[in-house]
């Protein structure tokens, strides 16, 4: 009997033939999704390294190839839209074609799933995309929001830092930002060492490591966006752990996002169910008023509507709060609820830029209204 001979081919495009390059995951990827890629010849493909999940990879890989315009993917249809193919079995670890189906004592049941659309469907996704990048600037422009720098490379590449526990935890203490910059672009196990840094008994240091967080994400997102994405991913995996402790998660997650809602701002939506528990609700509003601050667009976006019951809270912190967000989302539709804040007095902590400001449901709630009111240009 013979036995197959092992062959390992690098993966290539169904459609024109050339080799494709390993797929990644993009910096501005949903939760879930599978890590993409793209042709030369304008193919799309994503990778399922199970090999269970090719319809939703399909549905996946067919909104990445829209531009990300989910309406307009809903509306094509195959062949008459575009056309789908598959590479198999392939191996993710090795970026290879596995043809016997095993490697290495593993078993190899990967699928690369292609889509091309057709040339017209392409030119409106195009268009679209465009259009949808010109709202953004035009929300940019309004809110005032400017992507920071890209940081500089240093000079002697081979004095890499190491990051260690101890070092990690001095330089959040001491504040240290640029500090932390660099240990990230060093070392990418340095957000992984800060995350456990969230996990402290004492309040005020928690927000004020949430928010140095949120800058330090910022800057390095100029040049590895990819680890700032893998924690704010383990962040929402930590939220959704039942067996373990929110602490600091939230928080954290909204100062990132708020930071560069450029790149991360597809994890808005996911903060919203976080605001149905007693334990997150806060940090939740909170959040979402710090990403609405720089993009409300992403705010409105969500069912936001869902938590104006919120205001009639017995908790000041949860009143007061979502009257904040109320008034950075411009949400003329509770105008009414908030005047009946007007003489709410009752008394709360709001952390601002790292600091806590002491004021009070009223306040918020006339500034909301202020906001609200404010002519446009």
């Amino acid at each position: 009997m013979k036995t197959k001979k092992l062959q390992l081919r690098r993966p290539w495009c169904p459609f024109c033939g050339i080799e494709v390059n390993r797929p990644t995951d993009i910096p501005d990827r949903h939760m879930n999704e599978f890590s993409v890629g793209q042709c030369s010849c304008g193919a799309v493909y994503s990778s399922d390294p199970t090999g269970h999940n090719v319809g939703a990879a399909l549905v996946e890989t067919l909104i990445h190839a829209c531009g990300g315009n989910s309406d307009l993917a809903w509306e094509l249809l195959p062949e008459d839209d575009y056309l789908t193919g598959r590479v198999e079995p392939y191996d993710e670890i090795t970026h290879r074609v596995v043809e016997t189906r095993s490697l290495d004592g593993r078993s190899i049941r990967g699928v690369l799933y292609f889509v091309r659309l057709h040339a017209e469907i392409s030119d409106i996704a195009g268009r679209l995309k465009r259009k949808k990048e010109q709202d953004v600037e035009q929300v940019n422009a309004y809110s005032g929001f400017v992507p920071p720098p890209v940081e500089p490379v240093g000079a002697d590449r081979s004095a890499r830092q190491k990051a260690t526990k101890r070092q990690v935890k001095k330089l959040i203490a001491d504040g240290d930002e640029d500090g932390l910059v660099g240990l990230c672009l060093d070392d990418r196990k340095t957000l992984r060492l800060a995350q456990r840094l969230l996990y402290d008994p004492v309040e005020e240091n928690r927000w004020r490591t949430a928010w140095l967080l949120g800058k330090v994400c910022a800057r390095v997102a100029t040049r590895d966006p990819g680890q700032v994405s893998e924690l704010v991913h383990r962040l929402f995996e930590a939220c959704s752990d039942s067996a373990a402790s929110p602490w600091g998660m939230i928080e954290t997650i909204g100062a990132v996002v708020s930071a560069r809602p450029d790149i991360f701002g597809a994890f808005t939506p996911y903060l919203l169910n976080y605001a149905a528990a007693d334990s997150t609700r806060v940090q939740t509003i909170w959040a979402l008023a710090e990403i609405a601050k720089n993009r409300p667009d992403l705010v409105r976006k969500t069912p936001f509507f869902s938590m104006f019951h919120f205001l009639n809270h017995p908790r000041p912190e949860v009143r007061g709060q979502l009257a904040r967000l109320l008034g950075r989302l411009n949400a003329t539709e509770a105008v009414i609820q908030l005047m009946g804040l007007h003489e709410d007095t009752a008394e709360l902590v709001i952390w601002e830029e790292g600091a806590p400001v002491q004021t009070s449901v009223a306040e918020q709630a006339q500034k909301a209204l202020n906001s609200i009111q404010k002519p446009t240009l």
